[in-house]
């Protein structure tokens, strides 16, 4: 019996050590993990950020200063040691999150996830992501510098890597059972194309294509129209074109095609978006010109941006930086500040292709052209690979075919992106940084091919400017609203609009500069925009506030990004409030009438008016646009700011009606049956939640890129604020990096960001920023002017050449 017993412990422990060492389906091999030598406990500690370390191929000592609030200030002899530097830093402090963010942008996640992950990485090879890498990378190496600080900064981030073993693995690896590979220029331009996706990867030609077919043309411009009756461009209305002398495309009165799909690859969160502003010298309280950036991106942990001061003998930037990417991308120098929001412009059309019969050419002018073919190999973690042929045209990849969301044999639809089109955008940044002037960012903003960005300017001599900054095709008026047929040259992009003829301004006579994501231009531009979706409210908001007085001050910008007055909001709900029919409120619904008749349109965190709001407008918003629920049909509702016109000024339309019921709505209907409905489901949430507090209802938080790791992430994170509104936090984006930067000389700076410098959830400085960020409140950015230590840095770390 005591053999039986000996055998059968040691055969459980054998057992338990299998189980532990395993990894079962998604559930990864807890026992690497636990192990106490080399698992997650190795992660507890902060990061070391004093002494000396050995770094190959570096040609002169750098020194790293770090302050509080771990930031930093990278003092190089030159720009190679320089980006060799912030490659180095960068992965110390974010490694696994730069290269978890190439993985899926290469559609490369099944190789860690498994195949649940395989739809997602199949959508992203055919999104053309890889090959759009390859043609920046491509057109980069033309630049024998630009590819030497690249190849520096790959160098930097590698020297990281091979100082690591299995327990000093960030975290996310133990979790996931996997480890870093080698940093290349490839994965640098990776998370370029990544960042092109999340700004430029939206469109509609589908989905407008489809409701052309369902509603008719009248039907469609009224929904639809390229410029709302209210128009606030982020070029003043009065600006003057006529230097401009490349006409616009003529149009060849070209037909669309009236084809349908079912359904479409993911596109960006529609929100995501940004604010940025400049006042001139004379508009200042102190004299000096000052610039904002807020840019409104997903809220996620580790944090989009790391901060850093980067610095040589011949140039000194601080600001915000992208892991895995070169230089300051949001930040200021010694002599000029930029920063940047999404311009949103329309730079994805689709083609209908047609194949010959063994779907090896298509047809193109009269013609049989060759297509390519690019076989796409993706790895399965724990499967064999997964291959998918995709065909790509001149056009671009075919993205829906007989094998990927589409059942026609001979047909496929090819996407056209200037996500596609070679570029060196990442020198953009590189010149900024050194830039001293508006010449010098003008010059720099040349080679900036996608994604649209508005690109804001101020200097240390008092100017302003902002450029609405991209490669755009030159369209004929209507071009790429709907899908296209491929076999029609007229249907090619002809051209491009030359980058001088963009749309920007310098030293407007109204004293600012500012964007929001709205329209660029009004209809006065000579080339064609198609409204693509542009914010109607935050920009409106933001003019009226410089509009509103001769003078402002930081705090005056302090305030503005905080501002949570919602204009949507206003513009509406007195209306409905008046119009709907009250007599037969229940008792209820007479408290939520009346608190929200007392509300003054502030989205504070304390209110309950913005959870009446935001319970009554989704409820209105699907009862008006039920006619765009068609199954099997991809289809998009019209725009926020459109809606609201037509329930205020059309409300007896068509589209008031509800399809379901024998009665004709009208929009009196319908803002008391949403009215009802959300009275209800606000009861519901706060019997189950407390009370109707904006900030409870809303629950911002900041969740890890890995979804599934609640314990890595931040929940009910105490702010204001919502979509449409200057202080644009919703529940999982908003303004993922406020920077104010006051132009004296040398600038001083304020900044903060809602996570933290360390990607190490153990760490302090993992997410020590939120609290701050959510408050408004602001940290001054230190930018030291020399390589002298200050009594605001609190470490310092010695990189030198391995002799």
């Amino acid at each position: 019996m005591t053999y039986f017993k000996l055998i059968l412990s040691f055969l459980l422990t054998v057992c338990i050590f299998f189980a532990l060492n395993t990894k079962f389906g998604a559930i990864p091999p807890i026992g690497k993990f636990l192990n106490p030598y080399t698992g997650v406990w190795q992660n507890e500690t902060d990061e070391a950020i004093s002494g000396n370390i050995s770094i190959p191929e570096l040609k002169d000592k750098v020194t790293v200063y770090y302050d509080a609030e771990l930031i930093p200030h990278v003092f190089a002899q030159n720009e190679l040691d320089l980006y060799r530097a912030q490659g180095y830093i960068t992965a110390k402090h974010r490694l696994w999150q730069m290269e978890f963010q190439t993985y899926a942008a290469a559609g490369r996640l099944s190789e860690i996830i498994g195949e649940k992950a395989l739809n997602y990485d199949r959508q992203e090879r055919r999104r053309g992501m890889v090959y759009g890498a390859e043609q920046t990378l491509s057109k980069m190496s033309e630049d024998k510098t630009m590819m030497a600080i690249v190849e520096a900064y790959a160098d930097g981030v590698n020297s990281y890597i091979n100082q690591l073993n299995s327990k000093t693995y960030p975290v996310e690896y133990k979790l996931l059972d996997y480890k870093p590979e080698a940093w290349t220029p490839k994965k640098t331009a990776l998370l370029l194309m990544y960042m092109t996706k999340m700004l430029a990867g939206g469109d509609e030609d589908m989905e407008y294509t489809n409701a052309l077919r369902l509603f008719g043309k009248e039907r469609f411009d009224l929904l639809f129209p390229d410029f709302f009756d209210i128009t606030d461009p982020i070029i003043p209305k009065e600006t003057d074109w006529s230097y401009i002398d490349v006409p616009q495309t003529p149009d060849p009165n070209s037909e669309p095609v009236l084809d349908s799909i079912a359904e479409t690859i993911d596109k960006p969160d529609p929100n995501y978006g940004s604010n940025n502003w400049a006042i001139s010298d004379e508009k200042s309280a102190t004299g000096n010109a000052i610039l904002a950036n807020d840019p409104h991106l997903g809220l996620n942990l580790p944090s989009i941006w790391f901060v850093m001061q980067l610095s040589t003998p011949n140039h000194n930037a601080f600001g915000a930086t992208l892991p895995g990417a070169l230089a300051v991308i949001s930040g200021f120098n010694e002599h000029i500040a930029w920063g940047e929001t999404n311009a949103t412009r329309d730079v994805i059309d689709w083609y209908k292709i047609e194949f010959n019969n063994d779907r090896t050419q298509y047809k193109f002018d009269n013609q049989w052209k060759d297509l390519s073919i690019r076989v796409e190999e993706i790895k399965i973690k724990g499967q064999e690979s997964y291959k998918d042929s995709v065909l790509y045209t001149h056009h671009g990849p075919v993205v829906y075919d007989k094998n990927f969301k589409s059942d026609n044999e001979l047909s496929g639809y090819a996407m056209k992106w200037a996500g596609h089109i070679p570029g060196n955008g990442q020198k953009t940044f590189t010149e900024l940084n050194k830039a001293k002037g508006y010449d010098d960012y003008e010059k720099a903003l040349q080679y900036w091919v996608a994604p649209a960005q508005n690109i804001v300017f101020a200097s240390t001599e008092g100017d302003i400017a902002l450029w609405v900054q991209g490669l755009f095709p030159n369209k004929w008026e209507g071009q790429g609203k709907f899908v296209m047929d491929g076999s029609k040259p007229e249907n090619d992009w002809q051209g491009y609009i030359p980058q001088q003829f963009n749309a920007h301004t310098k030293n407007p006579e109204r004293g600012f500069v500012s964007s929001a994501n709205q329209s660029p231009v009004d209809e006065a531009y000579p080339y064609y925009v198609f409204n693509d979706g542009y914010e109607t409210y935050r920009n409106r908001v933001i003019n009226d506030f410089f509009n509103s007085k001769a003078k402002f001050s930081v705090q005056d910008f302090k305030d503005l990004h905080n501002n949570n007055y919602n204009l949507k909001a206003a513009e509406l709900m007195p209306y409905m409030l008046k119009t709907m029919d009250v007599s037969n409120l229940t008792k209820e619904e007479k408290e939520i009438y009346d608190i929200a008749e007392e509300w003054h349109y502030n989205n504070d965190k304390d209110e309950k008016g913005p959870s009446i709001w935001n319970a009554w407008w989704d409820i209105l918003y699907d009862m008006v646009w039920d006619e765009f629920e068609v199954e099997d049909t991809a289809l998009e509702t019209p725009f926020t700011y459109q809606t609201i016109y037509l329930l205020k000024n059309k409300g007896d339309d068509d589209f008031m009606d509800i399809k379901d019921t024998p009665e004709k709505e009208t929009a009196r209907d319908l803002f008391k049956l949403s009215f009802s409905k959300a009275v209800k489901n606000l009861n519901d949430w706060k019997a189950k939640n407390g009370d109707l507090n904006w900030v409870n209802y809303k629950g911002t938080f900041a969740g890890h890129l890995l979804q599934a790791l609640p314990a890595f992430s931040r929940f009910d994170i105490p702010i204001g604020g919502g979509k449409n509104i200057v202080n644009a936090t919703s529940e999982n984006w908003g303004p993922s990096w406020r920077m104010i930067v006051e132009m004296t000389s040398p600038p001083t700076a304020l900044g903060i960001y809602p996570g933290g410098q360390s990607g190490n959830p153990g760490s302090k400085y993992y997410d020590n920023f939120i609290d701050t960020w959510a408050a408004g409140e602001y940290h001054s950015l230190n930018f030291l002017q020399s390589d002298k230590a200050t009594e605001a840095i609190i470490s310092t770390q010695t990189l030198t050449p391995t002799k």
